[in-house]
């Protein structure tokens, strides 16, 4: 694997000295026993254009202000050791790329949000192929644009630590045109948190063991999320007050805990959740106040809750879905209803398909007598899988009363949905 890593750091480094617009420069170099044995020795006397390559050791040193367009390149294992005195790298000039780096030990500081590298205000920066251990914040971006963030390793310590001791590994306020793909980031309050952030993708990050949310992203709309994994974190992913946004190809599993969701919508709308796995969370999806969702071909497995629809979500649709091994399929809060369920697949439907079309002849009521009582008693939650429970709920979907007259399945699957061949099933579907 250290084969490997240095291969991959060797590869990008070239291709960088290739592309880069800022590769015509001087080359410093940084070691014990070279001209320069510092980072920030090294940053101060670069011209711009230049590249710094820093050989293997550590350097135990902090407050080093990228001021002018550089590469900075760590090479086998060289680390920046700030020793809890401060924030390592603040980038205020574009054209900037920092490259395989080890960057650990910033401390708690509530005044400053002290980061191993801070972008303020700056543009056409690369942040590719770094480890980050035991920082305050991550990478924090502000006010930039065209960044990418690529291929990082941030590692926090959330031992006996509560959210206001800890800060975001990835961390971007007011910035724009961001791609952040391939990281693993673990151990923060947020494992990667986005605030008015446009035109921007969040792709292939695994995003596990934060204490709070695995992704959190708030007015920040025209975004695409894809195939990422948010696993065991306080809640996977909140999304409040945003639009157009595609949460594609993700899996969410194992968020587990009283307050916990795979997916927390607040205040979201024109949005797509296509072709993603929820597996074994509290609740998988919680909404609220949300309108013109697409939730389309989605896989809800062995959770607690699957859907809890709040009556303030309107014009929402559910089509293509597979309910299996959940506690309860849907649940709500009042009997006021104006979603669209149709062509889902309900482990728990026990109607049959006279005309053998693979559509079932009676519609489905995926919300249950005893779902409606949970929501507004949750200590009866304790009753669940009883004999009184069941018989409520037979002689609830006999005479119907109190569940939702229309959140309904007209046409439920009577088969699983075989996702790698939607495509073919949704042409002859209604």
């Amino acid at each position: 694997m250290k084969n490997l890593s240095n291969t991959f750091i060797l590869t990008c480094t070239f291709i960088l000295l290739l592309l880069a617009p800022n590769a015509f420069g001087s080359t410093l170099k940084v070691c014990k026993t070279c001209r320069y044995t510092s980072v920030k020795q090294a940053v101060q006397k670069a011209n711009p254009g230049d590249t710094i390559l820093v050989s293997g050791g550590v350097y135990r040193e902090s407050g080093i202000d990228i001021n002018k367009p550089l590469t900075l390149i760590g090479q086998n294992n060289a680390v920046i050791d700030g020793n809890f005195t401060g924030q390592l790298l603040t980038v205020t000039a574009d054209n900037v790329t920092i490259l395989g780096l080890t960057l650990k030990n910033v401390a708690t500081s509530y005044t400053r949000d002290d980061a191993a590298i801070r972008v303020m205000g700056r543009q056409n920066i690369r942040i590719v192929g770094n480890t980050i251990l035991k920082t305050y914040y991550g990478i924090y971006l502000q006010n930039s644009e065209k960044v990418l963030i690529k291929n990082n390793n941030i590692l926090g310590d959330n031992t006996d630590r509560n959210e206001s001791a800890l800060g975001n590994a990835i961390h971007l306020y007011y910035t724009d045109e961001v791609e952040i793909s391939g990281n693993n980031v673990q151990g923060h309050r947020d494992g990667i948190y986005l605030e008015v952030v446009k035109n921007s993708q969040v792709h292939r990050n695994t995003s596990h063991k934060n204490l709070r949310y695995g992704l959190h992203f708030m007015f920040s709309d025209g975004n695409t999320y894809t195939y990422n994994t948010f696993r065991k974190n306080g809640a996977g992913v909140a999304v409040m007050y945003t639009r157009n946004v595609r949460m594609e190809h993700n899996t969410f599993e194992d968020n587990w805990g009283a307050a916990s969701y795979g997916l927390l919508l607040k205040e979201i709308n024109n949005s797509v959740i296509h072709h993603n796995l929820f597996r074994r969370n509290t609740t998988a999806i919680h909404m609220e106040s949300s309108s013109r969702l697409d939730i389309k071909h989605n896989d809800f497995e062995r959770n607690g809750w699957a859907i809890k629809l709040m009556t303030t979500c309107i014009e929402d649709t559910f089509r293509l879905n597979n309910f299996t091994g959940n506690s309860f399929d849907v649940s709500t809060n009042g009997k006021s209803q104006y979603n669209y369920f149709e062509n889902n697949y309900w482990e728990k439907y026990t109607g049959y398909d006279l005309n053998k079309d693979k559509v079932g002849d009676v519609p489905y009521r995926p919300v249950s007598l005893y779902a409606m009582l949970v929501e507004q008693v949750p200590p009866s939650v304790m009753l669940m899988r009883s004999f009184m429970v069941n018989l409520l709920d037979n002689m609830e979907k006999v005479l119907p009363s109190i569940i939702p007259e229309h959140l309904v399945d007209k046409f439920p699957l009577m088969k699983k949905i075989d996702h790698d061949n939607d495509r073919k099933l949704t042409q002859v579907l209604r």
